[in-house]
């Protein structure tokens, strides 16, 4: 009997410590629950809308262009974004506008350059004739065309031309005048074959003889620097290249 009594004893105590556990552990967690709730802290102030106007006129130019369509594109469209792309590449740009603004200003420079050069062609064509420069000495507008001499050195009278040219004081011309008699006269003497097209070196090819091979180089000398060099030519130095030409003459025909 009192065992059985112990028994119900332990039992009740058990259970009822149990039962305050659970208790105690669902107190706590609802505890957990409000702390939680409470602790949320919610925004009440009160928000003033803004405005903003133009977006699209502000937000302008390449450093605001995130998307390129440049297949659809023209060809000069293509063109200026592949240089720009280049000039980043090469100069380790970043900014996209920058790139393209050097690529506008490079742009600009190239077309400068080639109108420039452009008009050099065209007054070289026009005053070639005188095998001078564009802005040319003035001297040289007095300068007779030899266009027509070249083409027909076999029947110019260069004795005469060069006394003209002397008189004038444009010793290049006349440097130029000798240098064509010479060709005439090794032609006359089948030591070369004239050709209008033809160069000096084409011409010290064609000569067998040493001798007058070395003599045809340093005429040559002479006329290339005197005519092509466009040097101010004095009367003492035309005097030594003029009797270099006329030995030079005088040996062809004995």
């Amino acid at each position: 009997m009192n065992k059985t009594i112990s028994l119900h004893i332990i039992i009740f105590l058990f259970s009822y410590l149990c039962f305050a556990s659970s208790s105690e552990f669902i107190a706590l967690d609802e505890s957990i629950v409000i702390t939680v709730q409470d602790s949320l802290q919610v925004d009440t102030t009160s928000i003033s809308p803004r405005h903003f106007e133009n977006l699209n006129d502000i937000y302008t130019g390449e450093d605001y262009i995130y998307e390129r369509s440049v297949e659809s594109s023209g060809w000069w469209t293509r063109f200026k974004q592949w240089l720009s792309d280049l000039f980043r590449d090469l100069f380790s740009i970043k900014n996209k506008g920058q790139a393209s603004d050097i690529t506008d200003i490079a742009i600009k420079i190239a077309g400068v350059i080639i109108f420039l050069l452009v008009i050099y062609f065209i007054f070289k064509a026009v005053m070639n004739d005188e095998g001078s420069w564009v802005f040319g000495k003035s001297s040289d507008k007095n300068i007779i065309p030899v266009t027509d001499v070249e083409n027909n050195i076999h029947a110019t009278n260069f004795k005469s031309l060069i006394i003209a040219a002397e008189k004038e004081k444009e010793y290049r011309l006349a440097v130029r005048y000798y240098y064509l008699w010479l060709l005439k006269s090794l032609t006359q003497s089948e030591i070369i074959e004239y050709d209008v097209e033809k160069t000096n070196s084409d011409y010290h090819n064609e000569i067998s003889s040493e001798n007058i091979k070395n003599e045809f180089a340093y005429t040559s000398y002479l006329y290339n620097y005197i005519w092509y060099g466009e040097f101010d030519v004095n009367e003492e130095q035309f005097s030594k290249a003029k009797q270099a030409f006329i030995n030079f003459l005088n040996s062809i025909k004995a």
